[in-house]
């Protein structure tokens, strides 16, 4: 993160004697990313974070992360809408696409998250739909529709979907726990999700910060926008079992001690949220390309947020987007409200994914250039990201395409 986060209780000074009450010593512990060279966070543990009884592998169902080539190349259409309701946010998750820097995954999730840890790299959650109260290591945030829950490497959390009578509505803090063992989520009480598992990093974009890593003044939001956990939960609890994921497959850890006993944390390194509602659009005379859109970046990819906005201004503007070709990328497109014009007629609706790949060219639906002229704004809502390295299709995508969406750009001339 860019900037420094006190939270709970901590010493004056770090690695010097922090005692508690019956006069033992706190156990530090430094997440850090890329060694000790970047962002870290130091948190201070009841008990000392190391001490587990007992590891498992964890194995998983045949085919159900394999991805296959997108062969033969064409443009995609996926209704997430058609994929099945079940699971948690960590094993509920239905692989999209992927490839060596990014899987991408869909979860419509019913029962509470089970404490769980990526260890290969850094996820972004975005909430389509529903609200959950998200807790980990480093305290806990209520989500909503809307919200991208940025969450660092290592960082042990889970996602517990909010019920029709249940929360306290602090938007973090409060009692330890919230929703956790109660059994059953209220009727209709889904968290619908798009889940980005990176290979590395992902942080705002460089070109947004100064060299320092304050947001500057042209950035499209701020560290005013950004929500970080208020409080610790401090659980002292026995034995807790963490479903870690790593480069090897996933491995279930039973911890002697629960890892939410952190008292107190400081430092650059944290979960947040950052409600697309926040993202301010940039607005040209002429069609704005996607990279103003740009929300967060990653290993070869990049994530954009497409909001209402007021369309070009010039009276000569055509406000939809032209036809491109990235040659050096491939473009997956989520759309989560209002209505894309640029595609009407496709079959393109809220909750689909269009995949344009690298070796395509696309654009508009034939006839909404003419239609579009004289608009003056948008209520498109749409989550992008590009790759710049193919993106395979994964199981969920193989069960959810529409057949028919490569050939709609020419059913004017059929």
């Amino acid at each position: 993160m860019p900037f420094y986060r006190r939270v709970g209780e901590v010493p004056r000074k770090r690695h010097a004697q922090f005692r508690k009450p019956d006069g033992g010593l706190y156990a530090e512990e430094l997440m850090g990313e890329e060694g000790f060279s970047s962002d870290s966070s130091l948190l201070y543990h009841v008990h000392p974070p190391t001490a587990i009884v007992k590891t498992e592998a964890v194995d998983v169902p045949a085919g159900a992360d394999e991805v296959t080539p997108n062969h033969p190349l064409s443009p995609r259409h996926f209704r997430t809408r058609s994929l099945p309701v079940g699971g948690d946010t960590a094993t509920g998750r239905r692989v999209l696409f992927g490839n060596e820097d990014v899987r991408v995954s869909y979860v419509a999730a019913d029962a509470d998250g089970e404490l769980y840890r990526n260890s290969v790299g850094d996820e972004v959650v975005y909430v389509e739909a529903g609200a959950a109260r998200f807790e980990s290591t480093y305290g806990a945030l209520d989500v909503g529709e809307g919200d991208y829950v940025v969450i660092p490497t290592g960082t042990v959390h889970r996602f517990l979907p909010r019920r029709p009578e249940g929360g306290n509505g602090s938007g973090g803090g409060g009692e330890p726990g919230w929703g956790a063992g109660s059994g059953a989520i209220g009727r209709g009480e889904v968290l619908r999700a798009m889940v980005f598992e990176a290979r590395g990093h992902v942080r705002p974009p460089r070109r947004y910060l100064s060299q320092y890593g304050q947001f500057l003044e042209h950035a499209p939001y701020s560290e005013r926008d950004m929500r970080g956990p208020a409080e610790p939960l401090a659980v002292d609890a026995g034995e807790t079992p963490v479903l870690v994921r790593h480069r090897g497959g996933l491995t279930r850890f039973t911890y002697l001690h629960h890892p939410f006993d952190v008292v107190g944390w400081d430092g650059y390194l944290y979960p947040y949220v950052f409600n697309i509602h926040d993202f301010e659009p940039i607005v040209k005379r002429f069609h704005a390309p996607p990279p103003v859109h740009q929300t967060f970046e990653g290993p070869n990819f990049v994530l954009c947020s497409f909001c209402p906005r007021p369309l070009d201004f010039d009276e000569r503007a055509v406000p939809i987007p032209y036809n491109h070709h990235n040659v050096d990328s491939d473009e997956m497109m989520f759309y989560v409200g209002g209505d894309y014009s640029a595609r009407k007629g496709s079959g393109i609706a809220l909750g689909s994914i269009s995949l344009h790949p690298s070796g395509f060219t696309h654009g508009p639906q034939p006839g909404a250039v003419e239609a579009s002229l004289g608009a003056e704004r948008t209520d498109e809502m749409a989550v992008m990201i590009d790759t710049f390295r193919p993106l395979g299709l994964g199981p969920a995508a193989r069960a959810s395409e529409d057949p028919e969406y490569p050939w709609t750009w020419a059913r004017e001339t059929r």
